[in-house]
């Protein structure tokens, strides 16, 4: 999200007194994505507590839609979450307009669906291989993604046939469900 933000500032869609506070998100988000890039076995996790409503809240926008249900809460590494969140996002801003995040609790587990309005995935296309891309970036946002899922304990899919458009399920075991 912070990418995205940095992209509108530059191309000057954002007021001028915002630029300042997008460049400083834009830099944030580098520096999570060195930091990923830097432990490719990502076992540096550093877990907390950490309310999803609150986190998927951050991306709220004129072009982003948030629904959360409840008071979800994880054991995660928020920076490491935020990036796999961010990187859903902003692949659902590249194919499409409009993008709508829903969390809410399953059983043992907290899901987060990440959903856009675009032309939706190629079936034979593997999404989350390592250098994939269909839209001209470096194909590592939902590789990160699905290898930020799997290290918490948790799976990220392409949710197939779900109509217009792509739908990705992030599930994550509840902090309930870990303590």
């Amino acid at each position: 999200m912070a990418a995205l933000t940095a992209l509108a500032a530059a191309s000057g869609e954002l007021p001028a007194a915002e630029r300042p506070r997008a460049l400083r998100l834009a830099i944030a988000a580098a520096r999570d994505v060195a930091r990923i890039l830097a432990d490719p076995e990502l076992v540096s996790l550093r877990r907390a507590p950490v309310d999803l409503g609150g986190l998927v809240n951050a991306f709220r926008a004129e072009t982003v839609e948030v629904s959360v249900a409840g008071h979800p809460c994880v054991e995660a590494d928020p920076t490491r979450l935020r990036q796999a969140l961010a990187n859903l996002v902003a692949n659902g801003l590249r194919h499409g307009t409009q993008v709508r995040i829903e969390v809410g609790e399953s059983g043992a587990c907290v899901v987060v669906e990440v959903v856009d309005d675009g032309p939706g995935v190629d079936p034979d296309v593997d999404v989350f291989a390592r250098g994939v891309s269909g839209a001209g970036s470096t194909g590592l946002g939902l590789w990160l993604a699905h290898s930020i899922a799997e290290a918490h304990g948790g799976s990220l899919e392409l949710v197939p046939g779900s109509g217009p458009g792509a739908r990705f399920r992030l599930s994550l075991p509840s902090a309930s469900a870990a303590g």
